[in-house]
């Protein structure tokens, strides 16, 4: 049998009554649009996140969209992001007309390195072509970058920085939560993602009164003080109302869950340590686990012989942006970021979610020392 890669029918079935309810809710009002339970979403996410503002948007690239458009990112900008990523992180940039501008990841964490990111930004200083405006971290599998240096980099260079917080929403790190951590934090609702609901959805994270209200602005049509005022060049992207509800539920068990995924993932290390790389952990980091994935040499190979046992595995990412086929007018070819381009032939993320039963995690286990002769 093969069981689920992420179970969100498992979930549905513990939260039904809940969900069923929060959807029947809004239904009966019909305020499909902005309606009460985004407001009360957004004040709720914030709250938890420890800062002033949240908005709720349409999707996770919106997010991240949204905020360069705010910033004013355009033709001759170069924006900064780690060439293991989805699609999503550079194609904003590309959208607007600047240059994804890609830089190595760590090996360990897959977290955009700083000392390459020096060295990039500095070349692409010295060569005067393209104008160097914002940095876009990635907290790839659910951990948490160092934004504190990142920050300091930025400052220091007059960078915006800006959290791709995609998969790591829940996460903290040293007591802040992320959300906190970056000047301006996105993140996507995506439903597989560890706060996930029944369709596209996803918000921005800020302290910043007045990027706030551009951004509120640019949520709706660039809408001004009166609904047929334009402001600005806007984008139609509002987290729809039954997506918030939907989420409002999802969040009372929120926490929960996050430490249920933080179970199997020591239960996952215990079963495969000394087998293959596991992902890293660091003092005062947690992480939300959207992923859990493993290194190895013969990762091809062990997901093959995975996939024959009935285990559902998946990668992310098999290429690294700069190598993608829509992206190779930006990128410096092959052996131009080797840590991404190794890591993308070594990683292997293993069933993750709250719902994962103990029987079925030890026999990946069992499945993944087998294959290693352990």
């Amino acid at each position: 049998m093969t069981m689920p890669f992420v179970d969100l029918g498992a979930q549905y079935r513990r939260l039904k009554p809940e969900i069923d309810a929060a959807i029947a809710r809004v239904l009966a009002r019909g305020d499909f649009i902005l309606g009460q339970e985004v407001g009360e979403l957004e004040t709720r996410l914030a709250r938890r996140a420890g800062v002033r503002h949240c908005l709720g948007v349409a999707n996770g690239t919106d997010a991240l969209l949204a905020v360069l458009m705010a910033w004013g990112i355009g033709p001759g900008d170069a924006v900064f992001l780690p060439g293991l990523t989805f699609t999503a992180t550079a194609e904003v940039v590309a959208i607007l007309g600047a240059e994804p501008v890609f830089v190595d990841v760590l090996a360990a964490s897959a977290a955009i390195d700083p000392v390459d990111l020096e060295h990039r930004i500095a070349r692409v200083t010295a060569a005067g072509r393209l104008r160097p405006r914002a940095v876009i971290a990635v907290d790839l599998y659910g951990l948490p970058v160092d934004y504190q240096v990142l920050s300091s980099l930025a400052e220091r260079h007059g960078l915006y920085l800006l959290a791709d917080a995609a998969q790591s929403f829940g996460a903290s790190r040293d007591n802040r939560a992320v959300g906190s951590l970056a000047p301006v934090t996105a993140t996507s609702f995506f439903p597989a993602k560890p706060f996930g609901c029944y369709g596209d959805g996803g918000a921005i994270f800020c302290d910043d009164d007045e990027l706030f209200a551009v951004l509120k602005s640019i949520r709706s049509h660039g809408q001004g003080r009166a609904k047929y005022e334009v402001e600005r060049i806007g984008l139609n992207s509002r987290l729809d109302t039954l997506q918030a509800a939907i989420l409002l539920a999802k969040l009372e068990v929120f926490d929960a869950e996050l430490m249920q995924r933080d179970a199997i993932a020591r239960l996952y290390d215990e079963e495969l340590a000394g087998v293959v790389t596991l992902p890293p952990r660091f003092e005062s980091v947690t992480s939300a686990w959207a992923q859990y994935t493993i290194q190895c040499d013969d990762r091809d190979g062990l997901q093959t012989a995975l996939r024959e046992a009935g285990i559902p595995t998946a990668v992310y990412y098999p290429q690294p942006m700069h190598l993608q086929p829509g992206y190779l007018g930006f990128g410096e070819g092959a052996g131009t970021l080797p840590v991404a381009e190794a890591l993308c032939r070594r990683v292997l993320s293993l069933p993750m979610h709250p719902d994962l039963a103990v029987d079925d995690l030890r026999r990946i286990g069992a499945a993944v020392r087998g294959y290693f002769g352990r």
